[in-house]
């Protein structure tokens, strides 16, 4: 699985001044997100699933040739079994779930697995959010702009509520694609609205977002 630039926007974005003692990354993939909260973060456990075999297996691998591999722990789940299993809450909970919606399947059904939000409807990772975070925790993932609304009404009905919201576009003229929305169980007047651009052009990154990713990047 490639690192996409969502996944990499989430963790060098998702709050931590909270100093969160325990982190959940749901649908971790590859374990990118995970990483980059240990090396940001004083966490002391960092949990991590996917439903998918072939995502669990490489985001074990990683976490266990990573410098905090003391501190990741990967497992093999789908959401339902994991909220089942878990007698947790947690600090952090970050995801960067399947954006699909459309009806579409591309003949490989893990790509689609891995692709598509049946895998992981809004809906389940709201209920997720409300019943796995802690009381002064925050619930930080990445989606499509288009689909902001529609997610802060869904955590709402689980007295959850924005306190910082990212807006993200490619380019100064290209149409904001991504919102990076972090949420807690306390509600916040006048929370920071903000927007990113990636690139001035291309290859040619903005300062924001060099500022934003440089200590994950070999050359930014």
């Amino acid at each position: 699985m490639k690192i996409g630039t969502d996944g990499v926007l989430l963790g060098a974005w998702a709050p931590i001044e909270h100093n969160p003692y325990n982190v959940l990354d749901i649908g971790t993939g590859t374990g990118i997100i995970s990483l980059m909260i240990a090396q940001r973060s004083h966490a002391e456990q960092i949990d991590a699933f996917d439903i998918d075999e072939d995502a669990y297996e490489q985001a074990v691998d990683n976490f266990e040739n990573s410098s905090w591999n003391d501190r990741l722990f990967c497992f093999h789940a789908a959401l339902d079994e994991f909220m089942e299993e878990t007698s947790d809450q947690y600090d952090l909970i970050v995801s960067n779930p399947p954006f699909y919606t459309e009806d579409y399947s591309s003949g490989n059904e893990q790509r689609d697995l891995a692709r598509f939000a049946d895998a992981l409807p809004f809906e389940d990772l709201a209920e997720a959010g409300g019943f796995l975070l802690s009381q002064n925790g925050i619930f930080a993932v990445i989606l499509p702009y288009k689909e902001e609304e529609k997610f802060i009404a869904l955590v709402r009905d689980f007295d959850l509520f924005p306190v910082k919201i990212t807006r993200v576009k490619g380019t100064p003229t290209s149409e904001i694609k991504r919102s990076l929305l972090a949420f807690s169980k306390h509600h916040v007047e006048n929370f920071p609205i903000d927007e990113l651009v990636i690139e001035i052009s291309r290859h040619n990154y903005t300062p924001e977002y060099i500022n934003l990713t440089k200590d994950f990047y070999l050359k930014m």
